[in-house]
């Protein structure tokens, strides 16, 4: 058995496609009209209820239970970009992790959690810029030393 993919019931196709082209560069990379797959994997479905066997006003489309997770080399141009979009609700501004970590949670147009934070990777390599070992890195990030090693290389490459 293998996972395949996430699907997430959307209410308007059009509205949803819009704000994953715009914000997250995300182009359908399959398209059955009610369903849609992005080229990130990430499928929207109309009439969800229908297809899986719920009561409409079972349908429940804000949940605090999961989460989207996109990761981003430039933090900061992302949050550029949202700001051109002030009809996006966020949850909280961006905010810096305990572990060095920027990140912003805010809602798609169907009220999904969607988390945009900047790579580990990055996270990283701001350390070694900065002159810090890779075991020092791997202790203020709380990763692995075994993880932070393998972008210590890729780094200096």
């Amino acid at each position: 058995m293998k996972y395949c993919n996430t699907l997430i019931a959307v209410k308007d196709m059009e509205q949803s496609l819009k704000f994953y082209k715009d914000l997250f560069d995300q182009e359908v990379a399959v398209d059955l009209g009610w369903c849609k797959t992005l080229t990130c994997g990430l499928t929207l479905q109309e009439h969800f209820d229908k297809v899986a066997g719920f009561l409409p006003d079972t349908m429940k489309y804000r949940s605090n239970t999961m989460e989207l997770y996109f990761e981003t080399e430039n933090f900061d141009e992302f949050i550029a970009l949202l700001d051109k979009y002030p009809e996006v609700e966020r949850l909280h501004e961006p905010k810096t992790y305990s572990w060095l970590q920027r990140g912003i949670h805010i809602f798609d147009p169907n009220g999904h959690l969607v988390e945009v934070s900047e790579s580990m990777y990055s996270v990283a390599c701001k350390q070694f810029e900065q002159g810090k070992s890779v075991e020092e890195t791997a202790e203020l990030i709380m990763h692995p030393l075994n993880v932070v090693q393998g972008w210590y290389e890729e780094y200096q490459s």
